[in-house]
């Protein structure tokens, strides 16, 4: 694989990048997966999609949304990410993201993996999406999302904006997308977004207008003062923004979970049966958390898991049976739902000749309901890390 990865991007700052300063980026290990339980996880995608669609769903989620997420773009928004945890009883969604990372080095981790396994070849889990090619359904879709809102102009120019993109875990990724639009002739820069200015209803950055931004910021709602020129230019429909807050809003906000597993709340929106069926049995239970609820909330504590309803990243996101009453204070003073634990599977691997447990989830990367790449990723500890070693992305081998 390491041999692919250098001959395919024939870049060695960016392999010595990957391999070598992010050790537990990509795993030692691809992570097999029952064909029926791949379909399960797109059913239930599917059917959130159907009840995201619905003006009655909406209403409700726009109604706690930030005001930058009552615009209404044209665009739908790249990469959302549906994360699964396998159970007992079928594959569980624990949340969805909306700049989910990580697709593109996926997309490299596949291909290169290809030379090295016949069952690879005919059993990897993009056989069972609708993308033959994730690269070029990723650059089909950043296109798309431009035409979209721009109709047949030509895309120009694209930013890749971060909060100090130099400094984060996931560069090489920016660094990839980099290559890939500036192979289809698209001047491509990575930037803060302090670098950016709104002026003559453009967007700039230095003396480059920028027709699209590729949004990787965590601030979801673009509020923060730094944002004010890029949230401007957006509001303005100078620039195409993808993800964008209205996206975050409608999927990502984790109070939505409480609505898709509430089935009294299902009904009221006119949500049919087998779909509330589907819901309920596929996403893992959810409820917001409310001061008043504190003692009941504490005595199930140990089969919950307790999220900010706007997190990423699993930052401060406890395990119940971990919590100390001074946490359990803050969350229930903070915006958080819990959430019905669900043990994620377990997988052994040899490391450094010694046998090691870590623990597994799917991620599944769609655009507009439709999954063009599904990928494991492989840790230990409490939530998902990238400091396992062994771990990191896998690729998903689908078994009869």
């Amino acid at each position: 694989m390491r041999q692919a990865l250098w001959h395919l991007q024939d870049d060695s700052l960016l392999y010595r990048m990957i391999i070598e300063e992010r050790p537990h980026l990509l795993a030692e290990s691809a992570v097999f997966v029952p064909e029926p339980c791949i379909r399960r996880q797109s059913d239930i995608i599917a059917a959130i999609e159907s009840v995201i669609s619905l003006s009655t769903y909406q209403e409700r989620v726009l109604a706690y949304a930030p005001r930058t997420a009552q615009f209404i773009p044209k665009a739908h928004g790249v990469f959302f990410g549906y994360d699964f945890h396998l159970s007992s009883k079928g594959p569980q969604l624990i949340e969805i993201n909306t700049n989910a990372g990580g697709a593109l080095l996926n997309a490299i981790l596949v291909r290169a993996q290809m030379a090295c396994c016949d069952l690879i070849e005919k059993k990897h889990a993009g056989k069972l999406t609708d993308t033959k090619d994730p690269e070029q359904a990723f650059m089909a879709m950043f296109l798309e999302e431009w035409q979209t809102e721009r109709g047949q102009q030509p895309l120009h120019s694209i930013a890749i904006v971060d909060e100090n993109p130099q400094a984060q875990y996931m560069l090489p990724e920016f660094l990839l997308f980099k290559k890939l639009f500036e192979q289809h002739n698209i001047n491509t820069i990575i930037c803060d977004p302090s670098e950016l200015v709104y002026q003559n209803g453009k967007l700039w950055h230095g003396n480059l207008p920028i027709d699209l931004v590729y949004n990787r910021l965590t601030d979801f709602e673009l509020e923060a003062q730094v944002q004010k020129p890029l949230l401007e230019a957006y509001l303005a429909e100078a620039v195409v923004v993808t993800p964008h807050p209205r996206a975050h809003a409608l999927y990502a906000d984790k109070r939505n979970l409480a609505i898709l597993t509430d089935e009294t709340a299902l009904r009221d929106m006119g949500v049919g049966a087998d779909i509330r069926t589907l819901l309920l049995e596929g996403i893992a239970h959810t409820i917001c958390v409310h001061p008043e609820d504190a003692e009941t909330l504490w005595t199930a504590r140990k089969q919950l898991f307790f999220k900010p309803a706007k997190g990423y990243g699993s930052k401060a996101a406890y395990r119940g049976d971990k919590l100390t009453r001074r946490v359990f204070g803050e969350i229930l003073q903070g915006n958080y739902v819990a959430q019905t634990l669900v043990q994620p599977t377990e997988k052994q691997l040899k490391v450094e000749n010694e046998i090691v447990d870590l623990k597994l989830d799917l991620r599944n990367y769609v655009y507009k309901g439709q999954v063009q790449l599904l990928s494991a990723r492989l840790y230990q500890g409490q939530t998902t890390n990238f400091r396992t070693p062994g771990g990191g992305f896998a690729q998903v081998i689908a078994v009869p």
